[in-house]
């Protein structure tokens, strides 16, 4: 099993495909990892939806809707019982292809498959995706008035103050894809840098002496250790916590969508009065 690692994290083995400009240049290295990922997401789906209709249920299925019935609780208390046929899909595809992402690092997969959350540039486009759909939720929701007025919160404050509050929300909103990219990007590189230490440290005492090379598998059980510990828990809470800011993204892009009814009732009522 290949847990050591060969060279410090960070670097990324690119290809160019239409010149020297910054968009024409790839990391080949996360386009393989995460298309495994993807293609493992999609077979994992695709074999329980085909298992639906064919034979009887097995484990993998049972913890899997146990995992929709878990992100479909979580929507209609988050967001609202609104909505949840199209949050659910992308909320549990999210935490699969995430998780399935980062356990990848644990197998003998030798370079170039790196853990595709470890390359920033992979994990900043997730979160721009994700919050691109929210804003076009925000907008199919509350109306382009609505989502312009959403800006303008809190709701409770006069006019002109919360004219004052309207750059402040803006920046909130422009945050959100750097926040939730760089969250998951510095867990997962982090992690790689851990390994890279133990990896030295080991390289360091193995051979050195003969007490150095008696005490050097220490460092491998550290090694594995610590790889269990960051991959399958830090790995699979970095996933859920994707998931589960991308639902509160959600339940934020509605914010204002319940005074809004309000007042749209209340003129409703004078326009009946006054006719």
């Amino acid at each position: 099993m290949i847990i050591a690692a060969d060279q410090p994290p960070g670097q990324h083995p690119t290809i160019q495909v239409c010149g020297n400009a910054f968009l024409c240049v790839f990391n080949y290295d996360t386009l393989i990892s995460s298309g495994i990922a993807i293609v493992l997401t999609l077979a994992l789906g695709l074999g329980v939806a085909y298992r639906l209709g064919h034979g009887k249920p097995g484990k993998l299925q049972s913890v899997l809707e146990l995992l929709l019935s878990y992100i479909r609780n979580l929507t209609r208390d988050m967001v609202s019982d609104e909505g949840t046929d199209f949050i659910i899909p992308i909320a549990a595809t999210i935490f699969i292809f995430v998780l399935l992402a980062n356990w990848l690092d644990f197998f003998p997969l030798a370079a170039p498959v790196e853990p595709a959350a470890a390359d920033i540039n992979l994990t900043l486009a997730m979160a721009i995706v994700v919050i691109v759909i929210v804003q076009w939720y925000s907008i199919h929701v509350l109306g382009f008035r609505g989502y312009l007025r959403r800006f303008t919160k809190p709701f409770e404050l006069p006019l002109i103050a919360r004219v004052a509050f309207t750059p402040l929300n803006i920046i909130e909103e422009i945050q959100k894809p750097l926040s939730l990219g760089l969250r998951l990007f510095g867990n997962i590189f982090g992690g790689l840098v851990m390994v890279y230490l133990l990896t030295l440290g080991y390289t360091a005492f193995a051979g050195s002496s003969v007490i150095q090379t008696a005490l050097s598998p220490i460092w491998i059980i550290l090694l594995v250790a610590w790889k269990l510990f960051d991959v399958f828990l830090i790995g699979t809470i970095q996933a859920f916590i994707f998931m589960l800011l991308t639902i509160i993204y959600f339940g934020m892009a509605r914010e204002g969508l319940e005074e809004h009814h309000g007042a749209a009732s209340h003129a409703n009522e004078l326009r009946r009065e006054t006719t």
